[in-house]
């Protein structure tokens, strides 16, 4: 049993940490119009106020920065109508915050966050007055840096046009067409614009007329097989198994598998009864956790899902709890329910039959409650951010694992004598897991650092935290370090020593990001590289231009690394036609940082850049790009509108065709446009990559 802790320790650490989806439709901003006033009259002038509620964790880029720079100016076109005439070039930003960007951008940008507001002073021309207007803008994650380009139509024709100005009407115009002076708030802490994570965000083919329906998502026409959420939600519940067979050798837990299986040996005149009340105390067992997991869900389940993810009060408090966890299992203190609960229950069990299987159960699950409760907490705050059934997946699993061997037992006592003493090994679980909880709590109060910009948490801080934190542990592996429960220690075992080395190995490896190191294995749980305060790492690309062919757009658009490839689907896959290779689909945006991530320590890597090169044609769509296209080429939605610019084609072909709007999204095609292999979405490790293009190619040979 000691072994099997240490061999399943890493991958349990490995599996509950995991939780990276592809990318998937949310809609983060929701806006509101409105006009300053409801009457004016023929001449006089109105403001058109435009506002948007902004998710925690996103902002929205403003509209007054140089456009040249990169990302993509909130822009707002008015349809042409003789009811009004507008009063200024363009709508004035309120409060807009500034910032300055030098490694992405090299310049200054201004945005929102939470809130935004926009006004336009237009003319009344005359008593037909209607104001028809489409907003394109950009909001991005500044947990994940994705951006993605949207559109919100509006329509104001509730103003009522009157002959002559009354004087009430004119003083209630006079006092809403004061100019608003917004103190200038600008926040001098900036914005993680380049992260290690994944979010996502909705758009949409169409906005109908009224804000109404604005408001409500359209689903997507085609969904792609959501492969990589199930592999996730295997890995999820392998995690949750592991973590039930680590709670058996917790020192809570451990003790008590000889005295539970003696309740049903000895009050049993026949086998065959023993084992069948031993089938149902082990169902028991399941039955309770799955209805926590139950429980759970209800509470927590998928409509909570961008609520974990970004809000702080749920982070911070789940960092609080982990901290609890972790010093309980140091030994600080015992996390326990009420005595009087598991003597009554403890009552109700010696009266035998099912129903005292049920309350052994029960109490089983009380008296262990000290350790197994924070492996419970663990596995349900991973679930939390899942869909609905997770939760109770989480707990089938984690109480399966728990029960069987209780079950075993109980139908065959013999095995009981292979089982290892108990003593000081049962406290060191206790304490390897408190390490591994003292470390996931720092992951939570990292996003809600990175959300709300306290600056607690940057990366060099965060790995000196971590870096602590597997130092120590390889020290207690040693015996160097003894806490308040644990038995004097003459020697290490050879599994300990083991361990001490692997963590010791961790450790280095973590120091080495205190440099700059990118530390792509754990890209997912550290905070982003732009928050560090020094970087001695430079990636170069040693890439020739070979390529001699002018394409379409290749003087607008370039691909990274001196690649060569298309900007414009039937062109690139035309060329893939005549060169006999499969197809590279890259949608990603001007303003999408974890594109440039992506291309700058992925696509970077030597095995990926001669696969990109070699083995496929690379067509880069760009969903961002204002240019608009000759009206040939113009895309009708099936919602029914018109798509006339390059960024909104491609944007409505990906969302239509695939269900999905974010970016980084990659694509393997074969040449009548069909799938080779499950999509991919950002992803910072180089193997998974070239596994991703290596199955593009086998499936496509095998086509052809």
């Amino acid at each position: 049993m000691k072994k099997l802790f240490f061999i399943l320790l890493p991958f349990v650490f490995q599996l509950i940490t995991q939780s990276n989806l592809w990318a998937q439709v949310l809609r983060p901003i929701k806006w509101e119009s409105k006009t300053s006033v409801n009457e004016v009259k023929k001449d006089g002038t109105v403001e058109l106020i435009f506002t948007a509620k902004i998710d925690d964790g996103w902002y929205l880029y403003s509209n007054d920065f140089d456009p040249d720079l990169g990302p993509m100016l909130t822009t707002f076109e008015f349809a042409k109508n003789p009811s009004y005439a507008l009063v200024g070039a363009k709508p004035t930003p309120i409060g807009a915050k500034k910032k300055f960007d030098k490694e992405i951008w090299n310049g200054e940008y201004t945005y929102f966050t939470k809130t935004a507001e926009f006004r336009q002073k237009v003319k009344v021309l005359n008593e037909k007055f209607k104001v028809e207007t489409t907003a394109n803008f950009q909001v991005c994650s500044d947990i994940d840096g994705k951006c993605i380009p949207l559109e919100n139509d509006f329509v104001f024709d509730k103003v009522k046009v009157i002959a002559e100005t009354k004087p009430a009407v004119e003083e209630n115009a006079k006092e809403n067409l004061t100019e608003n002076k917004v103190e200038d708030k600008t926040e001098t802490t900036p914005i993680a614009v380049k992260t290690d994570s994944t979010n996502e965000l909705l758009t949409t083919a169409k906005l109908p007329e009224t804000q109404k329906e604005a408001e409500t998502p359209r689903q997507p026409a085609v969904v792609i097989n959501p492969k990589p959420q199930t592999s996730n939600l295997l890995g999820f519940i392998i995690a949750a198994f592991l973590s039930g067979l680590t709670a058996l050798i917790t020192p809570c837990v451990f003790p008590m598998i000889p005295m539970t299986v003696s309740f049903f040996t000895k009050k049993e005149k026949s086998k065959t009864a023993a084992v069948t009340k031993a089938l149902f105390f082990g169902a028991s067992i399941i039955g309770i956790y799955v209805l926590i997991g139950v429980l759970f869900a209800a509470v927590f389940g998928a409509d909570s899902a961008n609520l974990l993810a970004t809000h702080w009060l749920p982070n911070v408090f789940f960092f609080a709890v982990f901290i609890l966890f972790a010093l309980s299992f140091f030994g600080m203190f015992e996390i326990t329910l009420p005595s009087s609960l598991s003597t009554s229950l403890d009552e109700k069990a010696e009266k035998g039959g099912y129903l005292g299987a049920f309350f052994m159960a029960m109490t089983l699950a009380v008296v262990s409650f000290s350790c197994t409760g924070p492996i419970v907490g663990t596995v349900l705050v991973e679930a939390a951010g899942g869909q609905f059934v997770k939760p109770v997946l989480g707990m089938l699993a984690f109480s399966s694992a728990f029960a069987i061997p209780f079950t075993l037992f109980a139908i065959f006592p013999s095995w009981l004598q292979s089982l290892p003493k108990s003593g000081g090994w049962l406290n060191s679980v206790k304490v390897v897991l408190g390490f591994v909880e003292l470390a996931l709590a720092f992951k939570f109060l990292s996003v809600a650092d990175q959300v709300y910009h306290w600056g607690l948490l940057d990366r060099h801080v965060y790995i000196a935290i971590w870096t602590a934190i597997s130092f120590t542990l390889g020290l207690y592996f040693l015996g160097k370090i003894r806490l308040p429960h644990d038995s004097p220690v003459t020697s290490i075992s050879v599994p300990k020593l083991l361990l001490a080395i692997t963590t010791f190995a961790f450790t280095v490896y973590l120091f080495t990001g205190m440099f700059g190191a990118p530390l792509k294995a754990l890209a997912g749980y550290l905070p982003p590289q732009s928050t560090n305060d020094f970087d001695l790492t430079n990636l170069k690309s040693s890439v020739s231009n070979t390529a001699t062919k002018q394409v379409k757009y290749s003087d607008r658009l370039k691909l990274p690394h001196n690649l060569q490839g298309y900007f414009d689907m039937k062109e690139g896959l035309q060329a893939a036609k005549e060169a006999g290779k499969p197809v590279f689909i890259d949608f990603t945006g001007h303003g999408c940082v974890n594109c440039r991530e992506m291309e700058a320590n992925v696509w970077s890597a030597p095995e990926v850049l001669r696969r990109l090169q070699d083995e496929y044609v690379v067509i880069a769509l760009y969903t961002d790009d204002p240019l608009e296209l000759p009206e040939n080429e113009w895309v009708t939605a099936k919602s029914g509108k018109i798509k006339k610019t390059m960024g909104k084609i491609n944007l409505n072909y990906q969302e239509e065709k695939f269900g999905v709007n974010s970016q980084p999204f990659y694509l393997l095609l074969d040449h009548q446009g069909e799938l080779l292999a499950q999509p991919k979405d950002y992803d910072l490790n180089i193997s998974n990559f070239v596994q991703f293009l290596d199955a593009g190619l086998i499936e496509f040979k095998k086509r052809k």
